[in-house]
């Protein structure tokens, strides 16, 4: 099932950009070839959901320091077989890591979650001693309620609110890029 909404969302979500509409096309291929490829054990490459967590009326972002990666990032991680979307996944994986209840994603015309980017990185999702795997990140923005509080969790180092215009320097420009969509829609 979140196979097949995997291929729905990416096939009918627009890329604004070029190198977006590359990366749709390489994450469709990907899983034309793999029934799995929504899983970490499928290697080299497997999808992955995200969501920038955001309070808009207080115009900030909420990032985790990621341990294995040591950046600070967007909460995320790998689907798991109790999702039946992308956006599930995305919901799920930024509630767990933010603590915060009642996040709800934004949504497209028709009402359904709509991912506002994608990004493609190496992280080594295994053991120290297993090789670096290719997440083909979907990547939606989840508002918070007005001032809410945020809950660290033990798959983070660190979690804190960030002003859109001032994010740590231990971030990358995927994550930058990222922050400045959220605003941008979210305004």
């Amino acid at each position: 099932m979140i196979h097949a909404d995997a291929v729905h969302t990416l096939t009918s979500w627009t890329a604004d950009e070029s190198d977006q509409e590359r990366l749709r096309g390489d994450y469709l291929a990907h899983l034309a070839e793999h029934q799995d490829g929504l899983w970490r054990s499928c290697r080299p490459a497997h999808i992955t959901a995200s969501a920038a967590v955001v309070d808009p009326a207080a115009g900030r972002i909420l990032l985790t320091l990621h341990p294995k990666v040591g950046l600070w990032l967007q909460m995320g991680g790998h689907c798991e077989p109790g999702d039946h979307t992308l956006a599930a996944a995305a919901l799920r994986e930024a509630t767990e890591e933010s603590g915060i209840a009642d996040l709800r994603l934004l949504t497209g015309a028709d009402g359904r979650p709509v991912p506002v980017k994608l990004d493609r990185h190496q992280v080594r999702c295994g053991g120290k001693d297993q090789p670096e795997s290719t997440h083909l990140d979907v990547q939606y923005v989840a508002l918070a309620p007005a001032g809410a509080r945020e809950l660290i969790s033990d798959e983070s180092l660190d979690l804190r609110w960030f002003a859109f215009d001032e994010l740590p320097e231990l971030t990358d420009d995927s994550v930058r890029r990222l922050a400045e969509l959220a605003r941008e829609l979210t305004a």
